[in-house]
C-alpha cells in the first residue's frame, strides 16, 4: 500500500532540520573557541606553573624582573595593583556617567533626541582602542602636566579617564536595555498614584532593574580590566606600587603586549607571560560569569 505524500517529510522539514543543525553548530562553536583559547594559553604556561612557579613570589612580590641575569623574579603584585587602580578609577568615573545617561535615554528622552543619543553612544563604542591611547598620549598627557604640575602625564589619572570613556558605552547600552525591560505597567501604576516621572524612576524603575544595572557595571569592569593598547599607551608603563593618581603603573595586559614579541618561544619568560594570561582569563571569566548569574537569577519573593 502506497503512503500518501503527506506522510513523508517535505522539503521544508529538511530545510528546517538543516538550519537547526547550523544554528546548533554556531552556538557550540562559541563555546569551543573559548575552550580552545583557554587550552592553548594553559598549555603554553603549564611549564612555568608546574616547574618554575613560586606561588608566594608570583602573587605577593612586586618585583617583575624576568630578564635579570643574576636572579630573575616573576612577581605580579605591582602589575595586579596597577591594573586594579586603573580599573577602580575608571569605574568611579564611568558608572555615574553611564547610569545617568542610560536613565535619561530610557526614561526622559523621546523621539528623535533619543535615537540621536543612542547612535552617538554606539559611535563612541566604535572608536578603536589605539585611537583612545593616542588621545591619552597626545592630548591628556600635556594637559595633566599643565593642570597638576607633574613631571609626567602618563599615569593612573590619564589611563583611568581613557578607560572610563571606553567603558561608558557598554555600561550605558546594557543599563538602558535593563531599564527598558521593566514592564510599562510598573510606570503606569506609579503615575496613577500621583508619582512624578523622577519619583517613578527612582522608586520603581531603578529597584526593578537593579540586577541588570549591576550586571552592566560588572561587564564594564571586565572591559576595563582586559583593555590592552590604550592602557599601554596612557599608563606610563612603569613597574611599582602606586601611591597616588599621578603615579605611572604597568598593567597585566600591557605587560603581555609589550614583552611577548621580544621573548624566546618556550623560555621561562615566555611561559610566565602566558601564566599572566591565565590569571587575566580567569579574572575576566569570573567577572562575566558573575554578571551573567546576576542577570538570570530569580529575584527573591
Amino acid at each position: 500500500m502506497d503512503h500518501s505524500a503527506s506522510d513523508r517529510p517535505d522539503r521544508n522539514w529538511y530545510l528546517d532540520q538543516l538550519l537547526h543543525a547550523i544554528m546548533l553548530l554556531c552556538g557550540l562553536s562559541a563555546i569551543l573557541f573559548v575552550l580552545g583559547i583557554f587550552l592553548f594559553v594553559f598549555a603554553e604556561g603549564a611549564g612555568f606553573i608546574f616547574h618554575t612557579l613560586d606561588w608566594q613570589e608570583f602573587f605577593l612580590s612586586p618585583r617583575w624582573m624576568p630578564t635579570s641575569n643574576y636572579h630573575p623574579t616573576y612577581g605580579i603584585l605591582a602589575l595586579i595593583t596597577g591594573t586594579a587602580a586603573i580599573t577602580l578609577l575608571a569605574m568611579l568615573l564611568a558608572v555615574p556617567l553611564s547610569l545617568g545617561s542610560a536613565i535619561y535615554i530610557a526614561e526622559f528622552s523621546r523621539g528623535r533626541k533619543k535615537e540621536i543619543l543612542k547612535i552617538l553612544i554606539e559611535l563612541l563604542a566604535a572608536i578603536p582602542s589605539v585611537v583612545w591611547g593616542f588621545i591619552g598620549l597626545a592630548i591628556l598627557n600635556p594637559l595633566i602636566i599643565t593642570l597638576f604640575d607633574v613631571p609626567l602625564g602618563l599615569n593612573i589619572l590619564n589611563c583611568g579617564l581613557i578607560l572610563a570613556l571606553m567603558s561608558a558605552p557598554i555600561i550605558t547600552s546594557i543599563a538602558e536595555d535593563a531599564l527598558k525591560a521593566v514592564p510599562d505597567s510598573y510606570r503606569e501604576a506609579a503615575e496613577a498614584l500621583g508619582a512624578t516621572r523622577w519619583q517613578t524612576t527612582h522608586r520603581v524603575v531603578l529597584p526593578a532593574a537593579k540586577q541588570g544595572l549591576l550586571a552592566a557595571v560588572l561587564l564594564g569592569v571586565g572591559r576595563s580590566f582586559g583593555e590592552t593598547m590604550a592602557v599601554l599607551m596612557a599608563s606610563g608603563h612603569s613597574i611599582h606600587m602606586p601611591e597616588s593618581l599621578f603615579d605611572s603603573v604597568r598593567a597585566l595586559t600591557a605587560t603581555i603586549a609589550a614583552e611577548l614579541g621580544e621573548t624566546a618561544v618556550g623560555s621561562v619568560h615566555y611561559q610566565a607571560l602566558f601564566a599572566i594570561g591565565i590569571v587575566l582569563f580567569t579574572i575576566t571569566f569570573l567577572i562575566n560569569l558573575t554578571a551573567d548569574w546576576i542577570i538570570h537569577r530569580r529575584p527573591k519573593s
